[in-house]
C-alpha cells in the first residue's frame, strides 16, 4: 500500500511542466547554438526521441501495475498528451525550420522517404486519440467506442518506434532497443489476457 501511494503522490498536472522540461532545454540550447554542428537535426531528433520515449511510457503503464505493483494509470493520458505535444514539435521542427514551409518538397519526403511517410501515418493516428483524451469525448463515445478507437496507439506507437529506426539509417543500439520494447509491450498485452483465459478455462 505504501508503494501504491508513494507512486500516486504528485497530482496529475505536475506531469505536463517536468515532462516537457527536456523540451525547454533542448529549444534554449539550439538558440544558444549549444547542439553541436547539426542543431537543427539535434533538436528534430531529440524531440522525436523525447516523443516516443513518453509514447513507450503511456503503453507500459498497464504491464507496470501488472508485474510491478507500480501504478501510473492516473497519469496514463498525461502521458500520452505529452507524447503527442512532442510529437507536434518535433513535426513542426521539421516542417518550419528543416522545409521552410516548402510544401512540395515535404509532399516528396513523405512520398519518396519511407521514414517520413511512417512517421506521418503515426502522427495522424494520435491525433484522434489527443483529441478524445478528455471526459466528454468518453461520453459521447461511450466506454467501449472510447477504448476501441484508443487502441489505434499500438500501431501508432510501433510505427513511431520504426520511424525512430529508419530514420537514423546507421541503426546504432538505441532505436532497435526502443523498437524491441514497444515490440515487447505489445506482445505483453496480447499474451496475457489470453493465458489467463486458458486458465479460466
Amino acid at each position: 500500500m505504501a508503494q501504491s501511494k508513494l507512486w500516486t503522490a504528485a497530482p496529475e498536472w505536475a506531469v505536463y511542466p517536468l515532462s516537457l522540461l527536456p523540451a525547454v532545454d533542448l529549444f534554449v540550447r539550439a538558440f544558444s547554438n549549444s547542439l553541436g554542428a547539426d542543431p537543427l537535426r539535434v533538436l528534430e531528433n531529440g524531440l522525436g526521441e523525447w516523443a516516443l520515449r513518453f509514447l513507450i511510457l503511456g503503453l507500459a503503464v498497464t504491464p507496470l501495475l501488472r508485474f510491478g505493483r507500480i501504478n501510473l494509470v492516473k497519469y496514463r493520458r498525461a502521458f500520452g498528451l505529452v507524447a503527442f505535444i512532442y510529437v507536434v514539435l518535433h513535426l513542426s521542427v521539421y516542417l518550419a525550420l528543416d522545409k521552410q514551409f516548402f510544401w512540395s518538397e515535404i509532399g516528396k519526403d513523405i512520398i519518396k522517404r519511407p521514414y517520413i511517410t511512417i512517421g506521418m501515418a503515426a502522427f495522424l493516428m494520435l491525433v484522434p486519440l489527443a483529441a478524445t483524451s478528455n471526459r466528454f469525448s468518453i461520453r459521447k463515445l461511450g466506454s467501449m467506442g472510447w477504448r476501441k478507437l484508443h487502441r489505434l496507439v499500438y500501431p501508432a506507437v510501433l510505427a513511431g518506434a520504426v520511424h525512430y529506426l529508419l530514420l537514423v539509417k546507421a541503426w546504432p543500439p538505441e532505436p532497435i532497443i526502443y523498437l524491441a520494447i514497444v515490440i515487447a509491450l505489445l506482445a505483453v498485452r496480447r499474451i496475457r489476457p489470453a493465458r489467463r483465459a486458458r486458465q479460466a478455462a
